[in-house]
């Protein structure tokens, strides 16, 4: 499913960058001979019919005659603002249209033609025609008819080259052009005079450009898109009465061609409008379609680019404000949750097949120098390999064993707090060490009555890996730093499974932990505080945990995490609508989830489509510097992070690189979970391979 959105979203931005000329060559004007040019061609008039085997005819207009031709439209802005003054002297036109603007600009092309004015071929992308090959050439011709034909029902004969000027500039360059569009069945156009309005001179500049010598028969250059055409409209509104005060009739290109082969008294080339075939219009539907939706797809792309732009630097925002604002305040000297906390604590230690760091962790929890005393429940839930063994042969005094059939981790955890003996209750990980103060500082929250639950400050205590250190930065930047911000706001939606304290009397109120979702932590902590309790975070109270060494690995447990997660935000839902303390805290936790754990990891790929799009067909410079200011936002938030948590800024070499493997890892991983939420899909208990490979970084020298 993902690697089908990928072509197709990289299939559309390919037809809009196709549509905005972003393949297209960049004109060269270079001088050139005129050898192979037909003396026909080079000294004749400005409407060119090149026949079989290079046979060509050359036009002019009857005397006293003006066709105004018009490049570059429609436009929405201006070419009505033509319209209004060729109206005013009831006058046509023939406009040269570009297919992308025809697309875009359907209901101004279908006026042209129900207006009588007549339309031409000004390719389809505004194409330096003379540097693309003959097959690229003739699809520029045939998209533009095309996207007529689909938006009007007729087809043109008329054929303006892009960046063409007078019969007499014609070179050796240009002949297989037009000796090709002769083949296609066109009549190739240029002009006798040039208004130059595409320069924005002075009205009276433009005037005198586009009028001709004497009482010739011409075709005049105008323009009616490209830019601020203010001036165009102004000089036409002089310029058409001028001409008439000259005797001049003005006149459709076709219209024009057809009165000098009366005139001679000879049939020619006719053109003008005929009936598009209906599967040209059909075609043309498809093509007019698919431009459509990528232009629309575009469009969301921006949307998004925009949601993903205004949350995270809200994000940051908030951030910035709030997270020095708690650690200030909790590294004030006369700052206390309250009294000393020394009741004991039991501490809950559910393991499967944790024989590589249960001994460890164990330990640690054990000797740690909480003054009431510290109780070690370690639940086996069915482990195969030895652990519970592992525990027993420790003969830690304070440590007992249970042993139980596989239930699962809410199941263990559960049994762990129905045996514990104390009323505070720590809940720890099988693979995670504590510091020795870890758990005496983890209950001191306990202090305030209000509070039921208290997260701390994990930590990866294998960074070794690139992986590993992507990961450190992860919890520091996205873990522990939000915490401060959630506990500010009172919205924490979780407290990690490594490292967090509970009251028995806020578990036994919430009905303790279910096995409803795979995030059984997150579950548990937004019952909690729909329950009313206060939800706290204390970063003293570090906990050194195993991160996943592998891709492989950590996909598993991050899908595990952001499909459990969805299915707790599912599960108290119903909170944002309901009243009191559950409604209170329901509605800041569950929009913080849905905006910053839901929609920004969803939409934040767009930066990188982007990003992309702007490098190939976009100025790049451009791309860089905005891709360079999303990186140093990161980089700033990454240093408040590493500050206020004491950790060691080398790591951060390795943030850029996370922009290009890490964090689409991540989206994937998003996109699988909601893939399985949608789909209604079952996940079960995924189990991580541990090596036992930790390292404990000494108090306020972690790296």
């Amino acid at each position: 499913m993902v690697a089908m959105v990928v072509v197709v979203l990289g299939g559309l931005l390919v037809v809009e960058a196709y549509t905005n000329a972003a393949f297209v060559p960049d004109n060269r004007v270079t001088p050139g001979s005129q050898r192979e040019v037909p003396s026909s061609v080079v000294g004749g008039g400005p409407i060119v019919n090149v026949g079989a085997e290079g046979r060509t005819q050359s036009h002019r207009l009857p005397p006293r005659t003006v066709a105004l031709t018009f490049d570059d439209g429609p436009d929405p802005r201006w070419t009505p603002e033509v319209l209004r003054v060729l109206d005013k002297y009831q006058v046509k036109g023939t406009f040269f249209v570009i297919g992308s603007q025809v697309v875009r600009n359907p209901e101004v092309t279908r006026r042209l033609v129900a207006e009588g004015h007549e339309l031409g071929v000004h390719t389809f992308t505004h194409p330096d025609l003379a540097a693309l090959p003959q097959w690229r050439r003739e699809l520029e011709y045939a998209q533009t008819q095309l996207a007529i034909a689909s938006t009007t029902g007729v087809r043109t004969s008329l054929l303006r080259f892009p960046y063409s000027s007078r019969a007499d500039a014609y070179t050796d360059r240009d002949w297989p052009m037009l000796r090709q569009a002769g083949e296609l069945g066109y009549l190739t156009v240029v002009n006798d005079v040039d208004s130059r309005d595409w320069e924005l001179l002075p009205v009276e500049e433009m005037i005198a450009n586009a009028t001709p010598d004497g009482t010739a028969g011409t075709i005049a250059l105008w323009h009616d898109s490209g830019g601020d055409r203010a001036g165009t409209v102004a000089a036409l509104d002089r310029y058409i009465p001028a001409m008439l005060e000259r005797g001049y009739r003005f006149t459709t290109v076709s219209e024009g061609l057809n009165q000098t082969f009366a005139a001679a008294g000879v049939s020619g080339p006719v053109g003008g409008h005929t009936a598009a075939p209906l599967d040209e219009r059909l075609r043309g539907h498809v093509l007019v379609g698919a431009v459509r939706v990528a232009d629309g797809m575009f469009g969301v792309l921006g949307v998004f680019f925009v949601l993903v732009g205004v949350l995270t630097i809200g994000r940051t925002l908030l951030l910035f404000v709030v997270a020095p604002r708690h650690a200030r305040r909790r590294r004030r000297r006369d700052w206390s949750w309250g009294s000393p906390v020394t009741e004991p604590v039991s501490v809950i230690v559910p393991a499967y097949n944790e024989r590589e760091g249960i001994a460890a962790a164990v330990r640690s929890l054990a000797l740690g120098d909480h003054p009431g005393g510290i109780e070690v429940v370690v639940v086996d839930d069915g482990s195969t390999d030895g652990t519970a063994d592992i525990v027993a042969a420790l003969h830690l005094p304070n440590v007992r064993v249970v042993r139980k059939p596989n239930g699962g981790k809410p199941s263990a955890l559960n049994t762990g707090v129905a045996l514990a003996r104390h009323d505070l209750i720590v809940m720890v990980d099988g693979d995670t060490i504590f510091e020795p103060d870890s758990v005496r500082r983890l209950v001191q929250p306990f202090a305030d009555p209000r509070v039921g639950v208290v997260a701390g400050n994990v930590k990866v205590g294998n960074r070794r890996g690139l992986i590993a250190k992507w990961q450190h930065i992860e919890y520091v930047i996205g873990f522990n730093l939000d915490r401060r911000l959630y506990e500010t706001l009172r919205c924490m939606p979780t407290v990690p499974g490594a490292i967090g304290a509970f009251r028995r009397q806020a578990l036994e109120q919430v009905g303790g932990l279910t096995d409803d979702t795979l995030a059984e932590d997150t579950d548990v902590t937004i019952a909690v505080g729909r329950a009313g309790w206060h939800i706290v975070y204390e970063e003293s109270a570090r906990a050194w945990t195993e991160a996943p060494t592998t891709i492989g690995q950590l996909w598993k447990q991050r899908y595990r995490w952001s499909y459990g997660t969805m299915q707790a935000m599912w599960k108290h839902r119903r909170s944002v609508i309901e009243s009191g303390p559950s409604g209170r805290f329901g509605r800041r936790c569950l929009s913080f989830l849905t905006l910053f754990g839901v929609l920004l990891p969803l939409a934040a790929p767009v930066i990188d489509l982007l990003a992309i799009y702007g490098l190939i067909f976009l100025d790049r410079s451009d791309t860089v510097v905005a891709w360079l200011v999303m990186l140093a936002l990161q980089f700033l938030t990454a240093v408040l992070a590493f500050r206020l948590d004491r950790e060691r800024l080398g790591v951060l070499w390795v943030l850029p690189l996370q922009q290009f493997v890490y964090r689409q890892v991540m989206y994937l991983v998003l996109l699988q979970a909601v893939g399985t939420a949608l789909t209604g899909g079952r996940l079960g208990w995924q189990k991580l391979r541990r090596t036992g490979d930790l390292r404990v970084a000494g108090r306020g020298a972690a790296g």
